[in-house]
């Protein structure tokens, strides 16, 4: 079953006029996109730099409009930011006068929902990410993964349908990377949240993606779709998943299709 889907989504992004300009600048940044996400999965969307991945995911949040095409979460067609939607940014985006605590259970206060209430929803969802001993700290008190979980369990806290996740490892070094990685599977197994997951990482997509949909150099749209066939509980217990048959093959598949796009992407940035 669908919980996501989008119809020739267009967005073009439109300059101011320069000397001798005849019209506004403009540059479209996608183009007919069509892409389904189904209930439960996560939906890896991979791409080369600058072909509309943030974009796609900001428009599903309702952070920005588009200019053709509709998308809808279940029957409901996007048109704003909702309750239904949890973001989680590369940026922690953390309040730093809050607790932890009170950093998670911000979302709920829009809810209408007491504090007492709020505090216990919140409780629950640290614990999710494993950080009940820190619940009383400041953000500038803990690592980077850490924020990052303390985000993720803000994004969870008021029962999104959807998690939207854009480059959420990105800014981090490589063990912790990988060690929010396989947080994030369990917490997937925990949870069954469908969560769409931006990333420039083909390993990251493989690892974590039930699906990875792959998008073309700008203007971006939905080149092809690739099945990841590794069972998630072998994702989630097998230190060495990185090296089976399915994993590779996986990853060679992405990188086929996605090749070219790269090689496009860079001869636009280079005649800019």
């Amino acid at each position: 079953m669908s919980l996501i889907r989008a119809t020739g989504v267009r967005k073009v992004y439109r300059g101011k006029k320069r000397p001798g300009d005849a019209a506004l600048r403009e540059t479209v940044a996608l183009e007919d996109v069509n892409l389904e996400i189904r209930e439960g999965e996560i939906l890896a969307l991979v791409g080369p730099s600058g072909c509309g991945k943030s974009t796609f995911l900001d428009i599903v949040a309702g952070l920005a409009d588009h200019d053709g095409g509709e998308i809808f979460l279940g029957d409901k067609k996007i048109t704003g930011p909702g309750l239904d939607r949890g973001v989680v940014f590369q940026g922690y985006a953390l309040f730093p006068w809050l607790t932890i605590l009170d950093n998670v259970a911000f979302g709920l206060e829009a809810q209408g929902i007491e504090t007492k209430e709020r505090h216990r929803i919140a409780k629950r969802f640290i614990e999710l990410v494993g950080l009940t001993k820190f619940e009383d700290r400041y953000p500038h008190e803990l690592s980077g993964g850490m924020k990052q979980r303390v985000a993720i369990a803000r994004a969870l806290a008021f029962e999104p349908k959807i998690l939207l996740m854009d480059e959420p490892f990105g800014a981090l070094d490589a063990q912790t990377r990988e060690r929010l990685q396989f947080e994030l599977l369990r917490i997937k197994q925990e949870t069954n949240k469908t969560i769409l997951f931006v990333t420039h990482s083909i390993d990251e997509a493989v690892l974590l993606a039930d699906r990875i949909a792959i998008m073309t150099s700008r203007p971006g749209t939905i080149k092809a779709i690739v099945n990841v066939r590794l069972p998630r509980e072998r994702k989630l217990a097998d230190d060495l998943v990185r090296s089976s048959g399915d994993f590779l093959e996986a990853r060679e598949q992405v990188w086929d299709s996605l090749r070219h796009e790269v090689d496009k992407a860079a001869e636009l940035e280079y005649s800019i």
